[in-house]
């Protein structure tokens, strides 16, 4: 079975850990790469084979998947990035009618994580606490301000002063006005979660934002802290929720403290450190998609304190001619 990482973009380090874990089980399969524009990313250059789709907005989208993913023997799809997941989750019937599965959380589960209120609800439900909402007429500053369906850090706004809000923050309907969390106060932290597909919680690595570039994190370390337990305590099962997920919490530096903020279902940016430090999301994939095999609780699998600094690199492709 091929495998294909759609919407690839720069997730280079990510079609290399599905190409690295793939091979060891069948050597003759390939990992292939999607993209609006795949001649301009990364990631389709460094997959075994790539080729060209229509924005999942496009009518055409599905029926140009569908050929492209049949006529080279794919049969697992792992999506990366927001936009793609509740269309995918949507047409999950269609996709497995061809022998697709993409490995996408369920419609319901997708839709509360694409609106930020939603998952706030969902959070509260499972005993998280989130930064507290502010109405646009009751508010204290400073105040952080972002879209309920945003990602990547767009259209998002830190407020310390009365006069730094305009009329676009109180008539844009899609802007919330949030608690402010310092980072002096608080440390933020991207967790990996692994779920199976008895949506059951099995690993979490949580990874310390130490700095991020348009909206991905460039420097991060691996922390075995409360969060562990935590997640593990509210979050042990999740109707719908399947693969790799990856949430944001703050914790206080000095309390027992932990707030919630968001849920992406799918693969972060970030991902690869998680991985690196020994929490094999994509060997997991491939034993219960591919080999329909039970994943156990693994915890424990991860080396804590790893410490990833990205860097730019190059990659060159002759004959280009635009």
């Amino acid at each position: 079975m091929n495998i294909l990482i759609s919407s690839a973009g720069r997730r280079v380090s990510l079609v290399r850990a599905f190409q690295k874990e793939l091979k060891k089980i069948y050597p003759n399969a390939k990992v292939f790469a999607s993209d609006a524009n795949p001649i301009l990313s990364g990631a389709c250059q460094i997959a075994d084979g790539f080729f060209k789709v229509p924005f999942v907005t496009h009518p055409d989208y599905f029926d140009v998947l569908i050929k492209e993913c049949k006529s080279r023997d794919i049969g697992l799809l792992i999506p990366t990035i927001d936009t793609e997941l509740l269309p995918l989750a949507e047409n999950r019937s269609l996709l497995e009618k061809n022998d697709i599965k993409p490995i996408v959380a369920s419609t319901d589960f997708v839709g509360k994580c694409r609106d930020k209120r939603q998952i706030h609800t969902f959070f509260e439900a499972h005993n998280v606490e989130v930064a507290k909402e502010f109405t646009k007429e009751n508010y204290t500053l400073p105040l952080f301000i972002k879209p309920i369906d945003g990602s990547r850090s767009v259209d998002t706004y830190l407020i310390r002063e009365q006069n730094e809000l305009t009329d676009y923050h109180f008539k844009n309907d899609k802007l919330m006005f949030l608690e402010y969390l310092d980072h002096d106060i608080y440390d933020e932290f991207t967790c990996d979660l692994y779920y199976g597909k008895d949506h059951k919680l099995k690993c979490v690595v949580p990874r310390k934002r130490i700095e991020v570039r348009d909206g991905e994190v460039y420097k991060a370390l691996t922390v075995n802290n409360l969060l562990v337990d935590y997640i593990k305590k509210n979050l042990a099962t999740v109707d719908g929720a399947v693969g790799c997920l990856t949430a944001q919490f703050f914790v206080h530096n000095t309390e027992d403290k932990v707030r919630a903020i968001e849920i992406n279902p799918r693969f972060g940016g970030g991902y690869p450190l998680s991985y690196l430090s020994g929490a094999n999301f994509p060997k997991w994939i491939l034993e219960e998609y591919v080999q329909d095999k039970q994943i156990d609780e693994k915890f424990d699998c991860w080396e804590s304190d790893l410490l990833m600094i990205r860097y730019d690199d190059e990659i060159l492709v002759h004959g280009y001619k635009g």
